[in-house]
């Protein structure tokens, strides 16, 4: 180990190498602001400049860097103007738009880039020393096992939830895993509930759902109550203040950062999870272990609820390498473009790979730490700059919001028919806005419900049957560990009101 990691420096501090590092963290920094234009994109475009290239070190630290740089820069599009372009970062929009509305642009995409930066590094850290042993923990995870984590994921959803609203939480949960079963299925590649309609036979598209449920309404907020649209931030256009953080908000952020990475990156390695399914599980942990009073905040604005997301998401980024590397197997849609740059490129993945190719192996994960570094000092000078977003007048921001929410949509597909969806559902999102549902749900629903489906149709074929829940002891403490996280917030809720019920009858 000590040898390929040597082997990994000197690769890995090339001339050549430290340039496809900055590179790649500068090309998907800037294609993960762009909402529509995630990793998967940008890294399909990217493969054919990769081969080219020769030396398949270097094409994969490009790769990696600009996967990495893209989870690490989608969060400016979520914190700035509320959409959401990848997966991963829709919970950070979650409190980091509602800083930025306050006038505390600055302070979140700080909070985002240390974040980022903190979960990267240690996900870095944890890949170099754990990824033989990870990579034989992750091979324990069948279909059933895939099944039951999904449960959990979907599971979060009374941390999407406010006071009193569980049940429309669940409401919406259901709505987005129904949105979830149109298209082909699992077990019959058969086209279910189109209504006939040929663009819908793959289903919804993850990009427009999402740029319907976050960014369009807020649009048409913005346009139909003008008061919505005077931000903090405008009544000093020319300036982006509140940049630090103070002592007490790092004091505060530190223990989630580390709980965080250390979720993140091991949600990462499992094949199929992901940084989607670390983000929304960072949340809601983060939501159920903190106190009361900083609950009420969730959701509007808290420092912890921007810290978690953002922390895990990137810890998974970097942890889902391990199954890639050590076993060929791809953990996400953007690992699996990975894989077939891989083979592109004459490596096989697999447990020969720390042994045949150490020079590849090493250098990749030495590449992360670096690259995290370079991002943290691209990001940090710029956020000035970048914040200065919202002191663009509300007139020219609102068509602003319009063109690229439209545009990733239509990229997404390259299909006129992708626009009428997303106006159809941005309509019906702003519905159940004005009726004070929560959008979030159902957008965790509809992420979750593929993957749900999927892995339980494979479980109830490998064993004939609903069985497979006792037969493997694994899901089943998976499944009660998804009733635990849907009975505790009503357990609290309880306990508080019958304490408040005690102090009433004492007085």
């Amino acid at each position: 180990m000590l040898e390929g990691f040597l082997i990994g420096i000197t690769t890995a501090f090339s001339i050549t190498n430290i340039l496809m590092v900055i590179g790649g963290c500068l090309i998907g920094t800037f294609i993960g602001m762009l909402p529509g234009l995630g990793p998967m994109s940008i890294i399909a475009i990217m493969i054919p400049v990769a081969i080219t290239i020769g030396d398949p070190s270097a094409a994969l630290i490009l790769l990696a860097g600009v996967y990495y740089g893209a989870v690490f820069g989608g969060s400016t599009s979520s914190i700035l103007i509320n959409a959401p372009g990848v997966a991963s970062t829709v919970a950070t929009s979650f409190d980091g738009y509602p800083m930025a509305r306050r006038g505390e642009a600055g302070k979140a995409l700080t909070i985002a880039a240390i974040s980022s930066f903190c979960g990267g590094t240690i996900g870095a850290i944890l890949l170099m020393i754990f990824a033989p042993m990870l990579a034989s923990v992750a091979l324990l995870f069948h279909s059933a096992e895939y099944f039951a984590l999904m449960v959990v994921g979907l599971s979060a959803i009374a941390a999407f939830a406010g006071t009193g609203q569980v049940g429309k939480a669940l409401m919406m949960t259901i709505l987005g895993l129904i949105m979830a079963t149109v298209g082909e299925g699992a077990l019959f590649n058969m086209p279910r509930f189109t209504m006939g309609i040929m663009d819908l036979q793959s289903g919804f598209n993850f990009i427009t759902l999402a740029m319907a449920m976050f960014a369009l309404p807020e649009a048409i907020f913005l346009v139909l109550d003008p008061a919505r649209s005077k931000t903090k931030g405008d009544k000093d256009s020319g300036k982006i203040s509140g940049l630090r953080i103070s002592r007490a908000e790092a004091r505060a952020i530190a223990p989630v950062i580390g709980r965080q990475s250390i979720q993140g990156f091991l949600i990462g390695v499992l094949p199929g999870a992901g940084a989607t399914i670390a983000s929304f599980l960072g949340y809601a942990v983060e939501r159920n272990l903190a106190t009361k009073e900083e609950q009420k905040h969730f959701g509007h604005g808290s420092i912890k609820g921007l810290a978690a997301p953002e922390t895990a998401n990137n810890a998974a980024s970097t942890g889902s390498f391990v199954p890639l590397l050590t076993l060929g197997i791809p953990g996400s849609g953007t690992t699996a473009i990975l894989l077939g740059a891989l083979i592109a490129l004459n490596v096989t993945p697999g447990p020969r790979l720390m042994v045949d190719k150490p020079e590849v192996f090493w250098a990749v994960i030495i590449s992360m730490y670096l690259g995290n570094l370079i991002l943290l000092i691209l990001n940090l000078p710029l956020i000035p700059y970048i914040a200065k977003i919202l002191a663009v007048p509300r007139t020219f921001l609102i068509p602003f919001i319009l063109f690229f929410t439209l545009m990733g949509s239509y990229i997404g597909q390259n299909n006129s028919t992708e626009l009428l969806i997303l106006i159809g559902l941005g309509v019906c999102a702003t519905v159940l806005r004005f009726a004070d549902y929560p959008l979030a749900p159902l957008l965790i629903g509809f992420i979750l419900g593929r993957m749900l489906e999927d892995n339980f149709a494979r479980s109830m074929q490998l064993y004939d049957g609903i069985g497979f829940i006792l037969e493997r002891p694994m899901t089943l403490g998976l499944l009660i560990l998804a009733g635990v996280l849907v009975l505790l917030p009503s357990y609290r809720a309880r306990r508080a009101r019958m304490r408040a019920r005690g102090i009433a009858d004492g007085d």
